[in-house]
């Protein structure tokens, strides 16, 4: 499928807001916290999920949830919903009247596979991709080698290991060829930009990845390429289109789109529709991202990264988020507000998309 324009995709959006999503009986529970490195963006995710299912405001009002609970999952792993902190064995069976799980989760085991996987094997039904797109777009090295193959292009690479450094030769010269232009140094698994950095010289190179190591045992190190930062999304709607959303273009006010560019109230500039980026290019991002989104066997919805070279050529894909965030400086709920999906018609797409696989599971 090649990527909707901008008039077909407010005619889809129009269409589905008077589409019943049959959610008016269903009690749905907003997964947040965790255990990784972005549990406080997470919780305020969740947080305005919680408070957008519950609210009345929207498309069509007749579409809301009949309860919406919170849980958090705290630092330990045990899970708090109202007044009750227990195991997540216990939890699920104290939550049996739950519909549908929906994932606030960014990072870790609440977005590597490991809670996908759970949840599967409790026959629960919840948001976003499954074990193996989950999995799978959590590895960046991984990810990257999948998403080229459909076609995309991506920069030139290096996956390091702890247990492996300092590096054989043959891997140290190969830092050294990134080096040229600069790198960027990066968890192997990880998302919101914790342990980035740049580097530009040995030194700094060195600093990076062991930097990096500290959020986990794998970094990958990429040549920088210097260009427009921006970003693409891709949901699926509830009559399973898969829509690509306009593209968001990223302005960052320091060097580097880190934590605090993307969190902070005087972070980065983000602009839907882009104003550095063409019609064509907007398009070629919106297909690349459709084809990340297959390639890596996501699914309801995900958002890929991209540079647009300043040397000029095809977009660059960094890494797709298969639980992207949806905090009030997120870029998913910007790309879905350009198109006419208000936040909480965008919380209600994504539950019942969580609904729908579930069910095509039992039924397969």
């Amino acid at each position: 499928m090649h990527a909707q324009t901008a008039t077909s995709t407010s005619e889809l959006v129009q269409r589905h807001a008077r589409t019943p999503l049959g959610l008016e009986s269903a009690t749905i529970a907003v997964l947040m916290g965790g255990r990784s490195s972005e549990r406080e963006v997470s919780l305020s995710s969740g947080r305005m999920v919680v408070d957008a299912l519950r609210t009345t405001e929207s498309l069509d009002d007749r579409r809301g949830p009949a309860r919406v609970i919170a849980v958090e999952i705290l630092p330990d792993g045990r899970w708090r919903y109202g007044k009750n902190v227990s195991l997540p064995g216990e939890a699920v069976v104290a939550l049996s009247d739950v519909d549908v799980f929906f994932s606030a989760l960014h990072g870790g085991e609440g977005e590597n596979g490991a809670l996908q996987g759970f949840l599967t094997c409790c026959d629960l039904a919840f948001t976003g991709s499954g074990v193996i797109g989950s999995a799978v777009a959590m590895d960046k090295a991984f990810a990257r080698e999948l998403v080229r193959a459909a076609g995309v292009r991506v920069a030139r690479g290096v996956a390091l290991r702890r247990a492996e450094w300092p590096p054989a030769p043959v891997i140290e010269r190969e830092l050294v060829a990134l080096l040229g232009a600069g790198c960027v140094v990066k968890p192997r698994r990880g998302g919101s930009s914790v342990g980035c950095s740049l580097a530009r010289t040995r030194v700094e190179l060195e600093r990076a990845v062991l930097r990096a190591f500290e959020e986990g045992p794998d970094v990958l190190v990429e040549e920088l390429v210097v260009g427009i930062e921006c970003t693409a999304a891709v949901l699926e709607t509830p009559d399973g289109t898969t829509l690509a959303l306009p593209p968001v273009e990223i302005r960052p006010r320091g060097t580097f789109f880190d934590y605090h560019e993307k969190y902070d109230q005087d972070g980065a500039l983000e602009l839907c529709p882009p104003l550095g980026i063409d019609a064509d290019t907007c398009t070629q991002l919106e297909a690349d991202a459709l084809a990340a989104h297959r390639a890596l066997s996501c699914e309801g919805y995900s958002r890929s990264d991209f540079i647009m070279p300043s040397a000029g050529g095809a977009p660059v894909f960094l890494e797709t988020n298969t639980l992207p965030g949806l905090t009030p400086r997120s870029l998913l709920p910007k790309a879905a507000a350009a198109v006419g999906i208000d936040y909480r018609t965008l919380c209600l797409w994504i539950a019942r998309g969580g609904l729908q696989r579930a069910q095509s599971r039992r039924d397969g």
